[in-house]
């Protein structure tokens, strides 16, 4: 009886591993606003149980043609987003959109990379790109298993956004912008004119703690800036779809501030990194979700800016 109760127990586990997201099956998505259509991925840590499915992506559909944003966790992600495509239209294939290079924004760049798109992002994607990649596809590996990570390729953008930049899909136009380091050195928001529908990147977290991977201070100096981008509603690139604009920036307005206070005043009284990667920020807590995944990390990464101001 015990050894039967085991395999029904591993056929369980293993049913429950299985792929989430199906290649021959269209990826959920919502239909936000007319034209604009967007997957929320799980608030969790990439695994193989989510196949890497944990950042919203999305597309936009216009007259001549589809901007995709951000392809998720893993090739067999972006197929399924390809066939959530074509489950709406036929119409081209323009533009891959990826907001920044971690690699569940990117990984399933290689689904579209026959289909004669244009794959765009910030000026310093290809670099962080060539950086990271090799890093990214071994360690990674673990991650999500040899069957997820076997079809990744690292696609660099061709098309570069240095400031500002427009897309023209047909009768709906996007407004691409880039932005000092904050989530990443890399970040680019999407901006649907016609919707009014902000696609934001890692720019912006709801829910989910967000991830210092660039810089606090330019975070903070970056939130204004964001709230004047006259959006109806943003897609974060972690947490619900969708939220009102620029309200969703508050919660994050919160975290930083208040991790950065925290972070100045322990290196004011000489307190060390290891100290502030446990008590910084402790009061936002249970505001967050991954906060004990990821607070520590923003902590000592603050603490390393801002040292720097003694």
């Amino acid at each position: 009886m015990r050894n039967l109760a085991l395999k029904i127990l591993a056929v369980a586990f293993a049913l429950s591993s299985s792929s989430v997201c199906r290649s021959d099956e269209p990826l959920a998505v919502q239909q936000i606003a007319p034209g604009v259509y967007a997957h929320p991925g799980a608030i969790a840590l990439m695994d193989k149980v989510n196949d890497g499915d944990i950042a919203n992506v999305g597309f936009i559909v216009g007259d001549k043609g589809v901007a995709v944003v951000d392809t998720g966790g893993s090739v067999e992600e972006g197929r399924a987003l390809l066939a959530a495509i074509r489950s709406v239209t036929n119409e081209p294939i323009l533009y891959v959109i990826n907001t920044h290079f971690h690699p569940d924004h990117i990984f399933g760049n290689a689904a579209f990379a026959a289909l004669g798109a244009t794959f765009v992002g910030h000026r310093n994607m290809p670099r962080a790109l060539q950086q990271r990649g090799a890093f990214y596809l071994q360690s990674f590996r673990s991650i999500i298993g040899d069957a997820l990570i076997r079809d990744v390729r690292i696609v660099p953008p061709t098309l570069l956004v240095d400031d500002t930049r427009e897309l023209d899909l047909g009768g709906r136009k996007l407004e691409l912008r880039a932005w000092p380091p904050a989530h990443t050195d890399c970040d680019l928001t999407v901006y649907d004119q016609t919707t009014r529908t902000l696609f934001a990147g890692d720019t912006v977290f709801l829910k989910h703690l967000p991830i210092i991977d660039g810089s606090i201070k330019g975070w903070l100096a970056n939130l204004p800036d964001l709230a004047q981008i006259p959006a109806l509603r943003v897609v974060p690139g972690h947490g619900p779809l969708t939220a009102p604009w620029p309200e969703a920036l508050n919660a994050e307005k919160s975290y930083f501030e208040r991790l950065a206070t925290d972070v100045r005043a322990m290196i004011a009284k000489g307190d060390d990194v290891s100290e502030a990667a446990k008590t910084a920020a402790q009061s936002q807590r249970d505001d967050w979700k991954l906060f004990n995944d990821y607070n520590a990390r923003n902590a000592t990464a603050a603490f390393a800016e801002y040292e720097w101001d003694q």
